[in-house]
Protein backbone atom coordinates (compact mmCIF):
# COMPACT_ATOMS: atom_id res chain seq x y z
CA UNK A 1 0.00 0.00 0.00
CA UNK A 2 1.26 3.33 -1.10
CA UNK A 3 1.85 6.15 1.67
CA UNK A 4 -0.53 8.73 -0.28
CA UNK A 5 -3.07 6.18 -0.17
CA UNK A 6 -2.51 5.47 3.59
CA UNK A 7 -2.65 9.28 3.46
CA UNK A 8 -6.16 9.09 2.04
CA UNK A 9 -7.57 6.85 3.88
CA UNK A 10 -6.28 8.16 7.29
CA UNK A 11 -7.58 11.45 6.69
CA UNK A 12 -11.11 10.03 4.92
CA UNK A 13 -11.38 7.38 8.12
CA UNK A 14 -10.92 10.56 10.37
CA UNK A 15 -13.08 12.70 8.88
CA UNK A 16 -16.09 10.40 8.60
CA UNK A 17 -15.55 9.32 12.56
CA UNK A 18 -15.66 13.04 13.71
CA UNK A 19 -18.25 14.53 11.66
CA UNK A 20 -20.77 11.09 11.15
CA UNK A 21 -20.02 10.41 14.96
CA UNK A 22 -21.45 13.81 16.04
CA UNK A 23 -23.95 13.21 13.40
CA UNK A 24 -25.19 9.79 14.69
CA UNK A 25 -25.51 11.81 18.29
CA UNK A 26 -27.39 14.64 16.76
CA UNK A 27 -30.09 11.63 15.23
CA UNK A 28 -29.87 9.61 18.15
CA UNK A 29 -31.22 12.98 20.13
CA UNK A 30 -33.66 13.82 17.60
CA UNK A 31 -35.57 10.23 17.63
CA UNK A 32 -35.22 10.45 21.26
CA UNK A 33 -37.16 13.84 21.19
CA UNK A 34 -39.77 12.40 18.89
CA UNK A 35 -40.33 9.24 20.81
CA UNK A 36 -40.03 10.25 24.01
CA UNK A 37 -42.44 8.99 26.80
CA UNK A 38 -43.82 10.42 30.54
CA UNK A 39 -42.16 9.54 33.21
CA UNK A 40 -44.08 7.37 34.89
CA UNK A 41 -43.19 7.57 38.06
CA UNK A 42 -44.35 11.31 38.54
CA UNK A 43 -47.28 11.40 40.47
CA UNK A 44 -50.57 12.58 38.46
CA UNK A 45 -53.98 12.32 39.10
CA UNK A 46 -55.95 10.00 37.15
CA UNK A 47 -59.09 11.57 36.34
CA UNK A 48 -60.59 10.74 33.52
CA UNK A 49 -63.55 11.62 31.28
CA UNK A 50 -65.26 8.76 29.68
CA UNK A 51 -68.04 9.49 26.90
CA UNK A 52 -71.28 8.01 28.01
CA UNK A 53 -71.79 4.53 26.37
CA UNK A 54 -74.96 4.46 24.41
CA UNK A 55 -75.91 0.63 23.32
CA UNK A 56 -77.83 1.66 20.39
CA UNK A 57 -75.02 2.97 18.27
CA UNK A 58 -71.62 1.15 16.70
CA UNK A 59 -68.80 1.19 18.91
CA UNK A 60 -65.31 2.59 17.41
CA UNK A 61 -62.32 0.98 19.78
CA UNK A 62 -58.95 3.56 18.69
CA UNK A 63 -56.07 1.53 20.06
CA UNK A 64 -53.25 2.69 22.04
CA UNK A 65 -49.98 1.14 22.28
CA UNK A 66 -47.51 0.68 25.39
CA UNK A 67 -44.91 2.97 26.22
CA UNK A 68 -45.76 5.27 22.33
CA UNK A 69 -48.49 5.44 19.53
CA UNK A 70 -47.65 7.80 16.08
CA UNK A 71 -50.40 10.82 17.28
CA UNK A 72 -51.40 11.40 13.58
CA UNK A 73 -52.43 7.55 13.71
CA UNK A 74 -54.41 7.80 16.51
CA UNK A 75 -56.09 11.60 16.77
CA UNK A 76 -57.60 12.28 13.59
CA UNK A 77 -58.99 8.67 13.26
CA UNK A 78 -60.51 9.45 16.63
CA UNK A 79 -61.88 13.22 15.74
CA UNK A 80 -63.56 12.10 13.10
CA UNK A 81 -65.58 9.47 14.05
CA UNK A 82 -66.65 11.16 16.81
CA UNK A 83 -67.44 14.13 14.42
CA UNK A 84 -70.40 12.26 13.07
CA UNK A 85 -71.96 11.32 16.24
CA UNK A 86 -73.06 8.38 15.21
CA UNK A 87 -70.54 6.46 17.41
CA UNK A 88 -69.32 5.03 20.58
CA UNK A 89 -65.50 6.34 20.10
CA UNK A 90 -62.79 5.29 22.66
CA UNK A 91 -59.31 5.55 23.11
CA UNK A 92 -58.07 1.73 24.11
CA UNK A 93 -55.12 0.11 25.54
CA UNK A 94 -53.33 -2.75 27.28
CA UNK A 95 -54.07 -0.80 30.52
CA UNK A 96 -55.54 2.62 31.93
CA UNK A 97 -52.19 4.36 32.56
CA UNK A 98 -50.74 7.31 31.29
CA UNK A 99 -49.33 6.35 27.92
CA UNK A 100 -47.79 8.79 25.34
CA UNK A 101 -48.13 9.66 21.86
CA UNK A 102 -44.89 10.59 19.58
CA UNK A 103 -43.62 14.42 20.14
CA UNK A 104 -44.34 14.32 23.55
CA UNK A 105 -48.12 14.32 24.01
CA UNK A 106 -50.10 12.33 27.16
CA UNK A 107 -52.67 10.68 27.38
CA UNK A 108 -55.23 8.42 29.63
CA UNK A 109 -56.89 5.58 27.63
CA UNK A 110 -60.62 5.36 28.06
CA UNK A 111 -60.51 1.91 28.55
CA UNK A 112 -58.39 -0.75 28.77
CA UNK A 113 -58.47 -3.78 26.69
CA UNK A 114 -60.33 -5.75 29.10
CA UNK A 115 -62.65 -3.20 30.12
CA UNK A 116 -63.95 -2.77 26.42
CA UNK A 117 -64.23 -6.27 26.02
CA UNK A 118 -66.16 -6.34 29.46
CA UNK A 119 -68.49 -3.32 28.57
CA UNK A 120 -69.32 -5.02 25.01
CA UNK A 121 -69.72 -8.40 25.67
CA UNK A 122 -68.29 -9.23 22.34
CA UNK A 123 -65.38 -7.19 19.26
CA UNK A 124 -66.21 -3.54 18.88
CA UNK A 125 -67.81 -2.76 15.40
CA UNK A 126 -64.12 -1.14 14.26
CA UNK A 127 -60.82 -1.34 15.66
CA UNK A 128 -58.45 1.57 14.15
CA UNK A 129 -54.97 0.51 14.53
CA UNK A 130 -52.53 3.71 14.38
CA UNK A 131 -48.66 2.83 14.18
CA UNK A 132 -47.17 1.60 17.28
CA UNK A 133 -43.15 1.27 17.51
CA UNK A 134 -42.69 -2.41 19.26
CA UNK A 135 -39.72 -0.56 21.25
CA UNK A 136 -40.63 -2.89 24.81
CA UNK A 137 -41.57 -6.52 23.37
CA UNK A 138 -43.01 -7.38 27.18
CA UNK A 139 -45.46 -3.78 27.03
CA UNK A 140 -46.29 -4.23 23.43
CA UNK A 141 -46.95 -7.95 23.81
CA UNK A 142 -51.26 -6.93 24.79
CA UNK A 143 -51.19 -5.07 22.06
CA UNK A 144 -50.46 -7.75 19.40
CA UNK A 145 -52.61 -10.24 21.90
CA UNK A 146 -55.55 -8.35 21.16
CA UNK A 147 -55.40 -7.71 17.89
CA UNK A 148 -55.39 -11.35 17.51
CA UNK A 149 -58.47 -11.58 19.54
CA UNK A 150 -60.24 -9.35 17.15
CA UNK A 151 -58.94 -10.77 13.95
CA UNK A 152 -62.48 -10.95 12.53
CA UNK A 153 -64.08 -7.89 13.12
CA UNK A 154 -63.87 -4.68 10.89
CA UNK A 155 -59.99 -3.24 11.14
CA UNK A 156 -58.84 -0.28 9.61
CA UNK A 157 -54.90 0.19 10.21
CA UNK A 158 -53.31 3.83 9.65
CA UNK A 159 -50.06 4.84 7.96
CA UNK A 160 -47.70 2.28 9.63
CA UNK A 161 -50.33 0.53 11.62
CA UNK A 162 -50.02 -2.09 8.57
CA UNK A 163 -47.47 -2.78 10.42
CA UNK A 164 -48.79 -3.61 13.45
CA UNK A 165 -51.33 -6.16 11.83
CA UNK A 166 -48.49 -7.54 9.70
CA UNK A 167 -46.87 -8.18 12.89
CA UNK A 168 -49.99 -10.13 14.35
CA UNK A 169 -50.41 -12.18 11.52
CA UNK A 170 -53.36 -10.37 10.49
CA UNK A 171 -52.23 -9.38 6.62
CA UNK A 172 -50.66 -12.88 6.11
CA UNK A 173 -51.66 -13.51 2.11
CA UNK A 174 -53.54 -10.36 1.74
CA UNK A 175 -52.83 -7.27 0.11
CA UNK A 176 -52.25 -3.63 1.90
CA UNK A 177 -50.70 -0.63 1.49
CA UNK A 178 -48.36 1.43 4.23
CA UNK A 179 -45.91 4.63 4.91
CA UNK A 180 -44.30 5.04 1.43
CA UNK A 181 -40.64 5.08 3.36
CA UNK A 182 -40.91 1.71 4.62
CA UNK A 183 -42.31 -0.42 1.87
CA UNK A 184 -38.65 -2.30 1.36
CA UNK A 185 -38.81 -3.04 4.98
CA UNK A 186 -41.95 -4.37 5.10
CA UNK A 187 -41.46 -6.38 1.83
CA UNK A 188 -38.43 -7.56 3.44
CA UNK A 189 -39.69 -8.17 7.15
CA UNK A 190 -43.64 -9.18 5.98
CA UNK A 191 -43.11 -11.37 2.69
CA UNK A 192 -46.57 -12.67 3.32
CA UNK A 193 -48.43 -9.62 2.48
CA UNK A 194 -48.56 -8.22 -0.83
CA UNK A 195 -47.69 -4.56 -0.69
CA UNK A 196 -48.19 -2.02 -2.37
CA UNK A 197 -47.23 1.64 -3.49
CA UNK A 198 -50.10 3.84 -5.61
CA UNK A 199 -53.13 3.17 -3.27
CA UNK A 200 -53.85 5.75 -0.71
CA UNK A 201 -55.94 2.73 0.86
CA UNK A 202 -56.77 -0.61 0.13
CA UNK A 203 -59.90 -2.55 1.00
CA UNK A 204 -59.91 -6.59 1.06
CA UNK A 205 -62.52 -8.55 3.53
CA UNK A 206 -62.63 -6.78 6.72
CA UNK A 207 -59.32 -5.38 6.36
CA UNK A 208 -59.14 -1.75 4.98
CA UNK A 209 -55.34 -0.09 5.39
CA UNK A 210 -54.01 3.44 4.30
CA UNK A 211 -50.99 4.70 3.31
CA UNK A 212 -48.50 7.30 5.18
CA UNK A 213 -50.83 9.70 7.28
CA UNK A 214 -52.80 11.92 5.51
CA UNK A 215 -53.87 8.93 3.41
CA UNK A 216 -55.63 8.15 6.65
CA UNK A 217 -58.48 10.43 6.49
CA UNK A 218 -59.00 9.48 2.95
CA UNK A 219 -59.53 6.01 4.51
CA UNK A 220 -61.72 6.63 7.53
CA UNK A 221 -63.86 8.90 5.06
CA UNK A 222 -64.09 5.78 3.20
CA UNK A 223 -65.15 4.19 6.41
CA UNK A 224 -68.00 6.36 7.03
CA UNK A 225 -69.25 6.43 3.58
CA UNK A 226 -69.62 2.81 3.71
CA UNK A 227 -71.16 2.88 6.82
CA UNK A 228 -73.40 6.22 6.87
CA UNK A 229 -73.74 7.38 3.35
CA UNK A 230 -71.61 9.52 1.15
CA UNK A 231 -73.17 12.88 2.35
CA UNK A 232 -72.00 11.89 5.82
CA UNK A 233 -68.53 11.58 4.95
CA UNK A 234 -68.81 14.84 2.32
CA UNK A 235 -69.80 16.97 5.30
CA UNK A 236 -67.00 15.86 7.45
CA UNK A 237 -64.59 16.69 4.78
CA UNK A 238 -66.10 20.17 4.52
CA UNK A 239 -66.46 20.33 7.87
CA UNK A 240 -62.37 19.88 8.58
CA UNK A 241 -61.79 21.86 5.23
CA UNK A 242 -60.12 18.54 3.84
CA UNK A 243 -59.01 19.49 0.05
CA UNK A 244 -58.32 15.89 -0.84
CA UNK A 245 -61.65 14.33 -0.73
CA UNK A 246 -61.83 13.28 -4.54
CA UNK A 247 -58.79 10.42 -2.96
CA UNK A 248 -62.13 8.78 -0.80
CA UNK A 249 -63.72 7.61 -4.35
CA UNK A 250 -59.91 7.14 -6.62
CA UNK A 251 -57.54 5.82 -4.11
CA UNK A 252 -55.21 5.55 -7.02
CA UNK A 253 -51.90 7.86 -6.75
CA UNK A 254 -48.31 8.16 -8.27
CA UNK A 255 -46.01 6.58 -5.18
CA UNK A 256 -43.83 8.18 -3.69
CA UNK A 257 -40.16 6.54 -3.17
CA UNK A 258 -37.27 7.86 -1.28
CA UNK A 259 -34.98 10.02 -3.04
CA UNK A 260 -32.62 12.60 -2.98
CA UNK A 261 -35.16 14.94 -0.60
CA UNK A 262 -33.76 12.72 2.28
CA UNK A 263 -30.82 14.42 2.72
CA UNK A 264 -33.07 17.23 4.05
CA UNK A 265 -34.73 15.32 6.42
CA UNK A 266 -30.69 13.42 7.97
CA UNK A 267 -29.62 16.78 7.75
CA UNK A 268 -32.00 18.20 10.20
CA UNK A 269 -32.11 15.23 12.07
CA UNK A 270 -28.36 15.19 12.58
CA UNK A 271 -26.94 18.82 12.44
CA UNK A 272 -29.67 20.85 13.91
CA UNK A 273 -28.70 21.26 17.49
CA UNK A 274 -29.82 24.60 18.12
CA UNK A 275 -33.61 23.42 18.06
CA UNK A 276 -36.63 26.00 18.12
CA UNK A 277 -38.43 25.29 21.33
CA UNK A 278 -41.79 25.04 20.63
CA UNK A 279 -44.95 25.04 23.81
CA UNK A 280 -48.38 23.82 23.15
CA UNK A 281 -50.99 25.41 25.67
CA UNK A 282 -53.45 22.32 26.32
CA UNK A 283 -57.27 23.74 27.29
CA UNK A 284 -60.26 22.52 27.28
CA UNK A 285 -62.33 22.17 24.22
CA UNK A 286 -59.50 22.13 22.40
CA UNK A 287 -59.47 20.33 18.49
CA UNK A 288 -57.70 16.95 18.59
CA UNK A 289 -56.75 17.54 14.69
CA UNK A 290 -55.23 20.93 14.85
CA UNK A 291 -53.37 19.52 18.12
CA UNK A 292 -51.79 16.70 16.18
CA UNK A 293 -50.92 19.05 12.92
CA UNK A 294 -48.40 20.90 14.87
CA UNK A 295 -46.97 17.93 16.34
CA UNK A 296 -46.85 16.11 13.45
CA UNK A 297 -45.40 18.68 11.51
CA UNK A 298 -42.65 20.22 13.31
CA UNK A 299 -41.42 17.48 15.69
CA UNK A 300 -40.85 14.46 13.44
CA UNK A 301 -37.90 16.60 11.52
CA UNK A 302 -35.17 17.35 14.36
CA UNK A 303 -35.47 20.72 14.45
CA UNK A 304 -38.47 21.24 16.81
CA UNK A 305 -38.61 20.31 20.64
CA UNK A 306 -41.99 20.49 21.61
CA UNK A 307 -43.35 21.03 25.42
CA UNK A 308 -47.31 20.96 26.29
CA UNK A 309 -48.32 23.10 28.99
CA UNK A 310 -51.26 24.02 31.25
CA UNK A 311 -51.91 26.07 33.78
CA UNK A 312 -53.08 23.90 36.03
CA UNK A 313 -52.32 20.44 37.52
CA UNK A 314 -55.39 18.38 35.94
CA UNK A 315 -56.29 16.26 33.29
CA UNK A 316 -57.61 18.39 30.05
CA UNK A 317 -60.81 17.41 27.67
CA UNK A 318 -60.28 17.99 24.43
CA UNK A 319 -63.46 18.60 22.32
CA UNK A 320 -64.50 14.96 22.00
CA UNK A 321 -63.38 13.60 25.07
CA UNK A 322 -59.96 12.98 25.22
CA UNK A 323 -58.04 13.32 28.37
CA UNK A 324 -54.44 15.00 27.77
CA UNK A 325 -52.07 15.63 30.60
CA UNK A 326 -49.82 18.39 29.88
CA UNK A 327 -45.79 17.84 31.20
CA UNK A 328 -45.36 20.80 31.69
CA UNK A 329 -47.36 23.57 34.46
CA UNK A 330 -44.42 26.41 35.08
CA UNK A 331 -43.99 27.73 32.06
CA UNK A 332 -40.78 30.22 33.59
CA UNK A 333 -39.01 26.63 33.80
CA UNK A 334 -38.51 26.65 29.85
CA UNK A 335 -36.74 29.10 27.33
CA UNK A 336 -38.91 28.88 24.98
CA UNK A 337 -38.82 30.38 21.61
CA UNK A 338 -42.11 30.03 20.62
CA UNK A 339 -45.83 28.91 22.33
CA UNK A 340 -48.47 27.56 19.96
CA UNK A 341 -52.30 27.66 20.77
CA UNK A 342 -53.99 25.26 18.11
CA UNK A 343 -57.52 25.24 16.77
CA UNK A 344 -59.35 27.11 14.51
CA UNK A 345 -61.58 27.74 17.57
CA UNK A 346 -58.41 28.53 20.11
CA UNK A 347 -58.82 32.00 20.07
CA UNK A 348 -62.51 31.59 21.85
CA UNK A 349 -62.23 28.96 23.53
CA UNK A 350 -58.84 29.75 25.47
CA UNK A 351 -59.95 33.42 26.42
CA UNK A 352 -60.33 31.99 29.97
CA UNK A 353 -57.03 31.30 29.83
CA UNK A 354 -54.75 33.95 27.85
CA UNK A 355 -54.83 36.51 30.07
CA UNK A 356 -53.43 34.21 33.03
CA UNK A 357 -51.12 33.11 30.67
CA UNK A 358 -49.93 36.84 29.65
CA UNK A 359 -49.01 37.49 33.14
CA UNK A 360 -47.66 34.01 34.31
CA UNK A 361 -45.66 34.44 31.64
CA UNK A 362 -44.77 37.09 29.26
CA UNK A 363 -41.74 36.31 27.63
CA UNK A 364 -43.19 35.00 24.79
CA UNK A 365 -46.98 35.67 22.96
CA UNK A 366 -49.44 33.19 22.38
CA UNK A 367 -49.73 32.69 18.85
CA UNK A 368 -53.04 31.15 17.25
CA UNK A 369 -51.66 29.31 14.66
CA UNK A 370 -55.02 28.20 12.75
CA UNK A 371 -57.33 31.07 13.97
CA UNK A 372 -56.31 32.96 11.21
CA UNK A 373 -56.77 30.19 8.36
CA UNK A 374 -60.17 28.73 10.25
CA UNK A 375 -61.22 28.27 6.23
CA UNK A 376 -58.48 26.21 5.41
CA UNK A 377 -57.40 22.38 6.32
CA UNK A 378 -55.11 23.01 9.27
CA UNK A 379 -52.21 21.08 8.27
CA UNK A 380 -51.55 24.51 6.03
CA UNK A 381 -51.19 26.83 8.46
CA UNK A 382 -48.30 24.35 10.39
CA UNK A 383 -46.98 23.94 6.76
CA UNK A 384 -46.96 27.47 5.80
CA UNK A 385 -45.23 28.12 8.99
CA UNK A 386 -42.85 25.74 8.56
CA UNK A 387 -41.65 27.12 5.41
CA UNK A 388 -41.18 30.69 6.98
CA UNK A 389 -39.55 29.48 10.04
CA UNK A 390 -37.01 26.79 8.76
CA UNK A 391 -36.81 26.75 5.33
CA UNK A 392 -38.62 25.91 2.05
CA UNK A 393 -36.87 22.35 1.25
CA UNK A 394 -38.16 21.06 5.00
CA UNK A 395 -41.63 22.50 4.54
CA UNK A 396 -41.44 20.27 1.36
CA UNK A 397 -40.09 17.16 2.63
CA UNK A 398 -42.43 17.38 5.43
CA UNK A 399 -45.36 17.63 3.01
CA UNK A 400 -43.68 14.65 1.47
CA UNK A 401 -44.06 12.87 4.60
CA UNK A 402 -47.26 13.26 5.44
CA UNK A 403 -47.91 12.53 2.11
CA UNK A 404 -50.25 15.46 1.71
CA UNK A 405 -50.76 15.69 -2.39
CA UNK A 406 -52.79 19.20 -2.27
CA UNK A 407 -51.62 21.80 -4.46
CA UNK A 408 -52.96 24.74 -2.17
CA UNK A 409 -50.00 25.34 0.18
CA UNK A 410 -47.59 27.88 -0.45
CA UNK A 411 -44.00 28.12 0.78
CA UNK A 412 -42.59 31.15 1.63
CA UNK A 413 -39.00 31.49 3.08
CA UNK A 414 -35.34 30.47 3.10
CA UNK A 415 -34.54 27.82 0.16
CA UNK A 416 -32.22 25.70 2.32
CA UNK A 417 -31.53 24.87 5.91
CA UNK A 418 -28.93 26.96 6.46
CA UNK A 419 -28.14 26.48 10.34
CA UNK A 420 -27.42 22.42 9.67
CA UNK A 421 -25.39 23.26 6.31
CA UNK A 422 -23.48 25.52 8.17
CA UNK A 423 -23.08 22.86 11.16
CA UNK A 424 -22.22 20.22 8.95
CA UNK A 425 -19.84 22.30 6.82
CA UNK A 426 -17.80 23.53 9.89
CA UNK A 427 -17.96 19.99 11.07
CA UNK A 428 -15.89 18.85 8.18
CA UNK A 429 -13.82 21.69 8.12
CA UNK A 430 -12.65 20.90 11.65
CA UNK A 431 -12.36 17.24 11.03
CA UNK A 432 -9.84 18.17 7.59
CA UNK A 433 -7.81 20.25 10.09
CA UNK A 434 -7.63 17.18 12.85
CA UNK A 435 -6.87 15.13 9.70
CA UNK A 436 -4.18 17.15 8.35
CA UNK A 437 -2.35 17.64 11.47
CA UNK A 438 -2.60 13.88 12.78
CA UNK A 439 -1.63 13.01 9.37
CA UNK A 440 1.98 14.78 9.90
CA UNK A 441 2.32 13.48 13.16
CA UNK A 442 1.69 9.88 12.37
CA UNK A 443 3.64 9.59 9.33
CA UNK A 444 6.49 11.17 10.62
CA UNK A 445 6.51 8.67 13.50
CA UNK A 446 6.06 5.63 10.46
CA UNK A 447 9.35 7.22 8.97
CA UNK A 448 11.29 6.69 12.26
Amino acid sequence: MSRNFRRIILAISIIVLLVGGIGAFGAVRSRADWLSVRNTAEHIALERKVPIHQPNKPTVAVVLGSPITEIFDFMVPYELFAMTDAYNVYAVAPNHEVTSLTGGLDIIPHYSFAEMDRLLGKSPDLIVVPYMPMVDEMKYQPVRKWLKKHANTEILSICSGAMNLADAGLLNGKSSTIHWRIVDQVKRNYPDTDWVRDRRYIQEGNMMNSAGLTSGIDAVLRVISQHLGEPTAEKIANEINYPSYHFVENAEVEPFYIDWTEAIYYLNLAFQFDKEKIGVLLYDGMEEGALASVFDTYAPLGTTKMFTLTNEDRTIVTKHNLNLIARFHDSNALALDRFFVTGTEAFLLSQNVESQWKSFYAGVPLEFIHSKKSDRFVFDATLEDLARSEDVLTAQWATKRLEYRANNVKFEGKPLPTEALMTLLVLSLIAFIIAFYTDGKVFRKWSK
